[in-house]
């Protein structure tokens, strides 16, 4: 198979799977490569997400590494094997490639957990919300890029709307809330999105006021998408220079339980939808 040009962020999970598996086994790369009448060379492209392995030759590196986690092994069979073409592969070419990253992998999602300071999540946005956030952005973009942006948030949304429907917790602070990126009429319409998706039973929504005493968590947005092992599981950090792909046990285990520390922060859903109402009723 020729090598990709860009791998996706699956892809390149698959490779960095695969290579924590040989660096277990304490194997270099060239030691493998005659497994597969390879070379140190092509097996570095496996690694890294350029080049794909087919099922038979992960269960023999499997196999060879002594690997003995079964589930393990299946996921990134599972991995490496599915080639379903998403709604995303549309906006190949038309958005940057960590767009259709972001898409591809809650589509795998076994679960998302999400803190949010700033902004609404951006599965709750309402187009118009959307859009201000997008249209905000320096410099500013054409309505080529910005209404592309606008569309690809929220096809996302499928990811909880179908059937079955990814369960979806998110934290959101009264920032995100008050702040409005629209108008009066934006913001209401946004936070009235936000209680109907409440209603939905893969949706759990909570609000850390500003009130909340000994939060010091402004630091904490975060995407947890679930894997279908927990090792498997990534988290999503956006930064001034891009969204980062985290997913090393020791940075896995560090989100997992700062999630829970900003959720023992947040109202409950029943308190939370009534102060979205309050809020609402404000505007």
């Amino acid at each position: 198979m020729a090598p990709r040009s860009r791998p996706t962020a699956r892809q390149v999970r698959l490779g960095t799977e695969l290579r924590r598996l040989r660096e277990a086994a304490g194997l270099k790369a060239r030691e493998v490569a005659g497994l597969l009448s390879s070379t140190s060379a092509q097996m570095s492209q496996v690694e890294a997400g350029f080049a794909g392995v087919s099922e038979e030759r992960v269960r023999r590196l499997a196999a060879h590494y002594a690997c003995p986690d079964d589930a393990l092994v299946d996921a990134l069979v599972a991995m490496a094997t599915n080639r379903t073409h998403g709604w995303w592969e549309e906006f190949q070419g038309v958005l940057p490639p960590v767009f259709l990253d972001v898409a591809e992998v809650e589509q795998h999602a076994t679960f998302l957990r999400e803190v949010v300071i700033t902004h609404v999540p951006g599965l709750l946005q309402t187009p118009d919300y959307a859009r201000a956030v997008f249209g905000y952005m320096v410099p500013e973009l054409p309505d080529s890029e910005l209404t592309p942006r606008v569309e690809h948030r929220m096809k996302r949304r499928a990811v909880i709307e179908r059937a079955p429907a990814v369960p979806y917790e998110t934290i959101v602070h009264e920032a995100a809330l008050r702040i409005r990126v629209g108008d009066r009429e934006v913001t209401r319409a946004q936070l009235h999105r936000i209680l109907e998706e409440s209603e939905r039973q893969n949706i759990t929504v909570r609000v850390v006021p500003f009130d909340t005493d000994h939060f010091a968590g402004a630091s904490a947005a975060m995407m947890h998408v679930g894997g279908p092992l927990p090792r498997l599981d990534t988290v999503l950090r956006d930064s001034p220079s891009g969204t980062a792909f985290l997913d090393a046990e020791s940075q896995l285990d560090r989100f997992r339980k700062l999630f829970r520390k900003v959720e023992k922060a947040a109202l409950d859903p029943a308190r939370t939808r009534d102060f979205i109402h309050n809020l609402a009723k404000e505007l």
